[in-house]
């Protein structure tokens, strides 16, 4: 199989944050949140194993931010790392500022897309070549969370995680 970059599978999506979409603070609903960046993700995926996709988890999301009504949202997703029938999807989330236009970071998420067959059986993805210093930072880390994961629900021995033991051995 041939590998592939993480700049193929970029995903970007941007969107207003509409009275229906908000909190009684008038801010973007988490859930709401959560939604646009499955979607986003899944769009990756799908680029980058051009096979369909499930959602197997979520793995990390950070709401650092609260995006206000009437906020210019966007998006962000691409491939962090892939396994043999998993990929790891980092998102990042931006608020363009209403006058200046600049974006801020308010929020990421790390998400888990599992590449399925017709009959929804895990097929192989292809391999990802990270490229630049924060892709090489990501796809590192995502073997750390992918061990330290198997880890927690019983399917790998601490011994064997060798990822996360470098963590704390010099």
């Amino acid at each position: 199989m041939q590998p592939k970059f993480p700049s193929e599978s970029v995903t970007t999506l941007t969107d207003l944050v509409l009275p229906g979409e908000t909190n009684p603070l008038n801010n973007l609903f988490g859930g709401e949140l959560l939604a646009r960046m499955d979607r986003a993700a899944s769009i990756t995926a799908r680029r980058h194993s051009r096979r369909i996709c499930v959602t197997a988890s979520v793995n990390h999301v950070a709401f650092n931010r609260a995006i206000p009504l009437g906020s210019v949202v966007t998006v962000e997703s691409k491939v962090s790392r892939t396994f043999n029938t998993s990929m790891e999807i980092f998102i990042d989330v931006w608020i363009e500022d209403r006058e200046s236009g600049i974006k801020n970071k308010a929020n990421e998420a790390i998400y888990t897309f599992v590449a399925v067959d017709e009959t929804g059986r895990p097929i192989p993805v292809p391999p990802i070549v990270p490229e630049t210093d924060l892709e090489k930072e990501r796809f590192a880390a995502a073997l750390r969370r992918k061990q330290l994961s198997l880890v927690l629900a019983g399917k790998m021995k601490p011994s064997e995680a060798t990822e996360l033991k470098a963590l704390f051995m010099e």
